[in-house]
């Protein structure tokens, strides 16, 4: 009879195997997703709508940028706060002191969700047809704003929608590390979850709709009580016979982890989050982790180091893919973060196997099956 450790090690070589062919099919998804060319046109007059809370990480270089668009047709962006006193006021009325666009301040909540609630409220002063939401910590390109509306002239795609990559605010380990974690497992993940249909993605970094079709659905109050707007988003649009379209566009997520917690915290959210979603796919996530797999394949097997080679080999071709399309000179010192960043990516994973409640924005909650967000603290 084969023993228990042989039987543990074949499944985890099993899974490493399985896990390198994911790593390198997502590798060869990235290089197509590149070669695609964001739409230059026709462009349509929008509304960005920007929540704020507290000064973001490069918020000022963040707001510069998507007030600077090369954009064909009249836009303005569109700031709120929920407290006048809010330190990302100054900031940001700085930054738009010469360009089209307001601060606002609106403390009227109509769900939980308080990123949803200030969409709603946005939304209803925007003077455009196109209303494009994008988080603070985003750092877009100057063609970004074409990108994303160009879509949205045909009248069969309700949503436009697209991915984002990582870039350190600052120099802490933890800040990198953030933004390796966005580059070498979420985008490509998402970009292989995208090729085979398997993703239906709606990322609230950026979403652009027709006035018109946010009506339909309720508005931006519709999504108040659910942590997970975005999906939601994406799911009710979808379910009105629209297309939700997924721009070749790669803008900035700054990320500021002054410690390992706070990375943790941010990131386990995600993944709760994600699990809520889709306990499948989370479950099929574990394919994207073929190292650590390897890794106890070769502590249980004489031929598993030669698995674990394989593995660390799959990963460095993916991470200097990546790299390579997103513009990094391709550094050993950074590769070298890879272990780490695997070992990091595979604990937050095996943690948000198991329900729990998720911190943002200062605040802990609790979901439903049904995706709403409830106070932990208060009980709803």
């Amino acid at each position: 009879m084969v023993e228990l450790p042989a039987l543990a090690g074949l499944l985890a070589a099993m899974l490493g195997m399985a896990g390198v062919a994911t790593s390198l099919l997502a590798a060869r998804a990235m290089r197509r997703f590149a070669a695609q060319v964001p739409a230059a046109g026709p462009a349509l007059a929008a509304s960005i709508l920007k929540p704020l809370h507290g000064v973001a990480p490069a918020l000022d270089r963040t707001l510069r940028a998507t007030r600077t668009q090369d954009h064909a047709a009249p836009f303005e962006l569109l700031c709120i706060v929920r407290n006048s006193a809010d330190p990302a006021v100054p900031v940001a009325r700085a930054a738009l002191a010469d360009g089209p666009g307001a601060v606002v301040q609106d403390a009227a909540l109509h769900g939980p969700n308080r990123k949803a609630s200030q969409l709603e409220n946005l939304a209803r002063r925007a003077r455009h047809p196109v209303l494009v939401a994008v988080d603070d910590d985003i750092c877009v390109p100057p063609y970004w704003l074409t990108a994303v509306t160009a879509p949205l002239a045909d009248p069969s795609v309700g949503l436009v929608t697209c991915l984002y990559r990582g870039e350190p605010a600052d120099g802490r380990l933890w800040s990198r590390l953030g933004a390796l974690g966005v580059d070498w497992h979420f985008l490509p993940n998402a970009v292989l979850g995208e090729a085979m249909g398997r993703a239906y993605g709606c990322y609230g970094a950026t979403m652009a709709l027709r006035s018109e079709t946010l009506a339909r659905i309720g508005g931006f109050a519709a999504l108040a009580g659910l942590l997970a707007d975005d999906h939601a988003l994406g799911a009710a649009v979808r379910r009105l016979g629209l297309k939700v379209v997924l721009a070749p566009v790669i803008p900035a997520h700054m990320t500021a982890e002054p410690s390992l917690r706070a990375l943790l915290a941010h990131e386990l959210r995600w993944a709760r989050t994600v699990r809520m979603l889709d306990l499948r796919g989370y479950a099929g996530m574990v394919l994207t982790h073929p190292l650590p797999f390897a890794l106890v394949a070769a502590a249980l097997l004489p031929w598993g180091w030669a698995l674990a080679a394989a593995a660390l080999a799959a990963r460095l071709v993916l991470a200097a893919t990546v790299d390579r399309i997103l513009g990094h000179r391709l550094s050993a010192g950074r590769l070298a973060l890879l272990p780490l960043r695997d070992a990091i990516s595979f604990a937050t994973w095996m943690a948000g196997l198991a329900r729990g409640t998720v911190v943002w924005q200062g605040r802990r909650y609790r979901m439903r099956p049904d995706g709403t967000m409830v106070d932990a603290v208060s009980g709803g």
